[in-house]
């Protein structure tokens, strides 16, 4: 890699140094501050430590972390890979992620999806990953059509291969414009913010179709299959794309008509979902499936999600929702013989507005002891209670966890309700 100019080379430094001091004093993990240290003694670093390296950009409003995650787990195989893990996903973790990994000749960074155009045109990566598109944190991120317009204009006329979730209409009308794409059906569960064209207004159809391999068979190979995800435009010639990849329950259906069976620890419909899109990505940067494929398989947690932490015989599980779909993918993943505890906050982080609370189905939880705690309690519990959901308040996460008897149970919480369970039972990766 070309060596950085002095400039630049002490604001690396000293922003690593500071981010090695937030650690030490534990005030956060230093992923943010070390970045700010290192923009505001060089506004260009981000430029300068991006260039002369094999960089992909992962944005979606729901699994960009851990999708990010099996993308740097795979490309392990070819080298160092500079990442940041634990999901500061702006330009100042950006910055952290690659100078703590300077010589690293790969890099995968997950980006906010409203900072994901400046990002683009600060790096110049040359692989971009698009997944999904909902409403998240309204009062900050504004109208998710809004942000799908900033990546057509973002991504056109520009030397970069997108790979792309062809199921989801948003996110197929931001990618379109790209002179590369790689089209991936990854599904999509939640369609609530989907349901008109975003090219013309017009309603949109959801339709079944066939999908056939290339060459029309392959030996001892899935040959044909119903595409649930397929959807058109009534009024205008807009469709959906026609995929390469496919998830296919367990498995992925890659460009050749070959069948992967996923087997990957991290439990549910979405993470398979994600693997399919990490197992694309990989094989654009030359990496085969079946060397991609056991390091996804490595991956057995994500900065939290899905560990379990323990206190006084009671096994928690953590479960991550910040937004009507990522609820919507939570439940899927649930235990159904077991209690759960509900932690919702509405800091900055997790936007302001919880009105989105009304957006998710909670009658799935009927049937078994749910338990309800979090800065913004009530209003999750006036949600449950118009929804017919039985529940117990309780007052702090610590007191609902108290309140099972020894054994398991699954916790759903959102960003920051998130962190501060973790923060009470010690960071898990």
């Amino acid at each position: 890699m070309t060596q950085l100019p002095l400039r630049a080379q002490l604001a690396s430094a000293l922003g690593r140094t500071a981010a090695t001091l937030s650690r030490a004093t534990g005030r956060g993990d230093g992923s943010v501050i070390g970045g700010r240290v290192g923009l505001a003694l060089e506004p260009d670093l981000l430029r300068k430590l991006a260039q002369d390296r094999k960089l992909a950009l992962v944005s979606a409003t729901n699994g960009k972390t851990t999708t990010t995650r099996l993308i740097t787990s795979a490309l392990q195989e070819l080298g160092d890979v500079a990442t940041n893990a634990f999901g500061a996903n702006m330009p100042a973790g950006h910055v952290s992620a690659l100078s703590s990994a300077k010589h690293a000749p790969y890099g995968v960074l997950e980006v906010d999806e409203k900072y994901l155009p400046e990002v683009i045109n600060t790096t110049g990566a040359g692989v971009i990953v698009l997944m999904n598109l909902s409403r998240d944190q309204m009062d900050r991120a504004g109208e998710i059509w809004l942000l799908a317009q900033k990546w057509r204009r973002a991504l056109a006329g520009k030397n970069t291969h997108v790979i792309a979730n062809a199921d989801d209409p948003l996110v197929a009308w931001g990618a379109s414009t790209a002179t590369r794409v790689t089209w991936v059906s990854a599904g999509q569960p939640w369609k609530e913010d989907s349901w008109c064209c975003p090219e013309c207004g017009g309603p949109l159809d959801r339709k079944g179709m066939e999908y056939t391999p290339p060459g029309g068979h392959v030996s001892g190979m899935v040959t044909s299959r119903t595409a649930e995800n397929d959807w058109a435009c009534r009024e205008c010639t807009f469709r959906r794309p026609e995929p390469s990849w496919f998830l296919d329950d367990d498995a992925v259906i890659d460009p050749r008509g070959q069948r992967w069976v996923l087997d990957i620890q991290l439990p549910g419909r979405a993470n398979r979902a994600n693997a399919v899109v990490a197992l694309a990505t990989a094989e654009t940067f030359g990496l085969p499936i079946q060397r991609a494929l056991p390091r996804l398989r490595e991956v057995t947690s994500v900065a939290g999600r899905y560990t379990t932490v323990q206190r006084d015989g009671r096994h928690a599980r953590l479960l991550l929702a910040k937004n009507p779909a990522g609820w919507l993918e939570a439940f899927d993943v649930l235990d159904r013989s077991l209690p759960v505890i509900l932690s919702v906050n509405a800091q900055g982080p997790d936007g302001r507005d919880t009105s989105w609370l009304w957006d998710v189905d909670y009658r799935v939880l009927r049937g078994r002891p749910v338990y309800v705690a979090g800065e913004r309690r009530l209003d999750l519990a006036l949600r449950l209670d118009v929804a017919g959901v039985p529940f117990q308040l309780a007052d702090s996460f610590e007191q609902a966890l108290a309140a099972q008897p020894p054994g398991k149970v699954d916790v759903i919480a959102n960003y920051t309700a998130f962190q501060q369970i973790r923060s009470e039972f010690g960071r898990a990766v």
